[in-house]
């Protein structure tokens, strides 16, 4: 695994460089896969990461009709992926509580 500091600012560290996020997607105390994620992951890796941050994670909260669209669209996706099935369902387990809290 490959990290580095991303920033310093007024002494603090404010973020962190991962290379190739999504070949570490793995389930709570197992260990990530050595083979390569699919395209899709790394797509919807992508995808998942930008509907929990800001500020899309707060067009969901206050049910803003076009990030749920998102978020299902995402959930739907992970939950159909045919490849890499261990990387989406660790993925899909986010999402799909984020659909329950906020698009059920």
């Amino acid at each position: 695994m490959t990290m580095k500091l991303s920033s310093v600012q007024r002494g603090a560290v404010v973020g962190w460089s991962l290379t190739d996020p999504a070949r570490y997607l793995a389930a709570p105390f197992t260990v990530p896969d050595a083979a390569p994620p699919s395209i899709a992951t790394r797509r919807l890796l992508t995808e998942c990461l930008d509907l929990i941050t800001q500020p899309v994670i707060y067009d969901v909260e206050e049910s803003d009709p076009v990030a749920l669209a998102r978020l299902r669209a995402a959930d739907d996706a992970l939950r159909n992926q045919p490849e890499d099935r261990h990387r989406a369902d660790a993925l899909h387990r986010l999402i799909a509580q984020l659909v329950e809290d906020y698009a059920a």
